[in-house]
């Protein structure tokens, strides 16, 4: 299996940088969430993200999908998308492989 190297980079310097920021936290992430949610102007940050993260798991359902991949495979996309938004998309793009190389193999008949 090949991975993507672009969105491997951006996976790890997104999550080294996320557990970096943990590490030093003064509360925990349900804590800093709900304060996120308790203030308009950054709840509609929080659900214009969720509604990018749902939107991203939809393309993922439907790209995994016509891959033949079954709910097994999605669901742990799934639940990184709903812990950490971006890196979910992201881990499915590093292990989809390369389009292009998809797109370039000799089709089964």
């Amino acid at each position: 299996m090949r991975v993507s190297t672009f969105p491997l980079i951006i996976l790890c310097l997104f999550m080294g940088f996320t557990f970096w920021v943990m590490a030093g936290a003064e509360q925990s992430l349900l804590a800093f969430g709900a304060q996120l949610m308790s203030s308009p102007d950054t709840a509609q940050v929080v659900i214009d993200l969720y509604i990018l993260a749902a939107l991203a798991c939809v393309w993922m359902y439907q790209d995994g999908k016509s891959r033949g991949k079954g709910w097994g495979y999605l669901l742990p996309f799934f639940i990184v998308t709903a812990i950490f938004v971006s890196a979910g998309p992201l881990l499915y793009l590093v292990l989809r492989g390369d389009q292009r190389e998809a797109d370039a193999s000799p089709s089964k008949v």
